[in-house]
């Protein structure tokens, strides 16, 4: 049965190609990446509106492929099939999956599998897509398809084989000479390369965003060291508290990044062991007994990874632990920014009639009505940034418990939120490093005016005349309206040589060492 997209089928494959280029670029880690899409003539989508066909078969019998497209047969099911968010996968899963094919056709052809001239054109292919960004725009299937990630390795399998074909001098289609199936993807199955192509391309974002957290750590580092002699009012419940140094403050926030970042570091490590040789239930049928192991040091290579062959492949192929752990790092770092960046909206809110003893930098008006009203628009997207990331913890957890037996089908999914999450963090953080974190600074005068008013400086006296009597002074502050200060001084409770001494900065701030004095 020769099948032709309906016109509004073809229209979503036209558009898919036609805007392809634009969001690869878009998904590109940085400006120095490979330009995207710059393929030799006319595009799949031109074809198909000029009419344009050839005819490729697969199991369920025939479909009509736009002319010029390298993807075939099985991505134009999978584009009819799965028109969900209109979304193409990620520029790093593209080249992940694009690396594992290139490693296998290596070590396949080591092994004596695959002749040297199909290896040979299977790699060529795969470097202008690696190393140029070529042919990118050939990846249209949804980012929410088959289960287990079928679609997106039937895409990069036909796209390679292809163009492999072109290079061997043969035309698009022409499978009998190098297939899809029995060469691109000879030694492999779905089902242990997209483990693999996610956890490479979580390990390549993940790189990108360590450096972001070094960055602010540093950032938070320094603020720590410039706020160190400024003291403060602290505050717990939302009420007065105790005095702290801002220094303080901005070195636990350092910490708490620290943190976060060491945790996801070490979830890191757990991704470099790869399901890849598993064939299609870990097994390794189909494969020679060496394949495993040489084509996951091959890819290691590719990438530039420290990549592991697993221990047992049944595990990596079953259990998407290092996934679920990956994607906690990435809701804890979310929940500890969360935490810290509405710290910083409270300390900075104002000018007149809020805390405003830090002041955040400045970066857009923040009303259409309220003339001069600037807004801490920075801290607001990274709150919505986390949220988020939250909330794509939760997709990936309930992926995760949702494998059966061999196989979990939910990797697609999982990969979505994941690359997600790592992305938009990885793209962020910089931004809001440099306009944001890089630029804080303090009023001096606003931090002293409420640490000397603060109703928690009474504690200072509970050494002195104990609890309950220090409470009184702090209940006398409020009722007549000053400060625990002045109560202290009007009722003589300590001298005022007594009291500058109990205010030094590290003796409020600090444990007391009673050899000191």
């Amino acid at each position: 049965m020769s099948r032709k997209p309906s016109k509004s089928k073809s229209a979503k494959v036209e558009k898919t190609s036609a805007k392809a280029a634009e969001e690869s670029a878009e998904q590109a880690p940085s400006k120095s990446e490979a330009k995207v899409g710059e393929a030799a003539g006319a595009s799949g989508a031109e074809n198909a509106a000029a009419g344009g066909f050839r005819t490729e078969s697969d199991s369920m019998g025939q479909v009509q492929v736009p002319a010029d497209a390298y993807y075939g047969v099985q991505t134009m099911r999978a584009v009819e099939n799965f028109p969900v968010s209109g979304r193409r996968p990620h520029l790093e899963l593209i080249r992940s999956y694009v690396a594992i094919k290139k490693a296998c056709a290596m070590a396949n052809c080591d092994l004596g599998k695959l002749d040297s001239r199909r290896s040979r054109a299977i790699c060529q292919a795969a470097d202008e897509i690696l190393g140029r960004g070529q042919w990118l725009d050939q990846w249209v299937v949804d980012v929410f398809q088959a289960g287990a990630g079928t679609s997106m390795n039937m895409n990069t399998n036909e796209v390679l084989a292809n163009r492999a074909l072109e290079i061997i001098g043969r035309q698009r289609g022409e499978h009998d000479a190098l297939s899809p199936n029995d060469h691109v993807n000879m030694s492999q199955s779905t089902n242990d390369t997209f483990p693999t192509a996610m956890h490479v391309a979580v390990l390549m974002v993940w790189e990108d965003l360590r450096r972001a957290l070094d960055d602010i750590i540093r950032t938070l580092a320094t603020k720590a060291r410039l706020f160190d002699r400024i003291m403060k009012s602290g505050r717990t419940h939302l009420q007065d508290a105790v005095p702290i140094r801002l220094g303080q403050e901005f070195a636990a926030y350092r910490g708490a990044i620290e943190e976060a970042r060491d945790f996801l570091a070490h979830a890191a490590k757990s991704l470099r062991e790869v399901a890849l040789g598993g064939s299609a239930v870990g097994t390794g049928i189909n494969t020679h007994e060496q394949f495993s192991r040489q084509a996951v040091e091959q890819l290691g290579r590719i990438v530039n990874l420290p990549l592991t062959h697993a221990r047992d492949l049944r595990l990596r192929m079953q259990s998407m632990l290092p996934i679920a752990t990956m994607s906690a790092g990435l809701r804890n770092l979310a929940l500890e920014l969360t935490r810290i960046g509405n710290d910083l909206r409270l300390l900075s809110s104002g000018p007149r009639t809020g805390l405003a003893e830090i002041q955040l930098p400045p970066v857009q008006p923040g009303s259409s009505i309220m003339p001069g009203k600037v807004n801490p628009s920075m801290v607001e997207c990274l709150n919505m940034i986390c949220f988020q990331v939250i909330g794509n913890d939760t997709a990936v957890a309930m992926g995760v418990q949702a494998g059966q037996l061999e196989l979990n089908v939910m990797m697609p999914g999982m990969a979505v939120a994941m690359l997600d999450s790592l992305t938009y963090l990885r793209n962020y953080l910089p931004v809001f490093n440099e306009l944001c974190l890089a630029g804080i600074t303090v009023d001096e005068e606003r931090c002293r005016w409420y640490l000397e008013n603060s109703v928690g400086m009474a504690t200072i006296l509970n050494q002195k005349i104990g609890y309950l009597k220090a409470a009184e002074v702090a209940k006398k502050a409020v009722a007549d309206k000053t400060s625990a200060l002045e109560v202290i001084r009007h009722d003589k409770l300590l001298t005022d040589d007594e009291l500058k001494a109990m205010m030094l900065p590290k003796k409020i701030t600090e444990p007391t060492n009673p050899d000191l004095g």
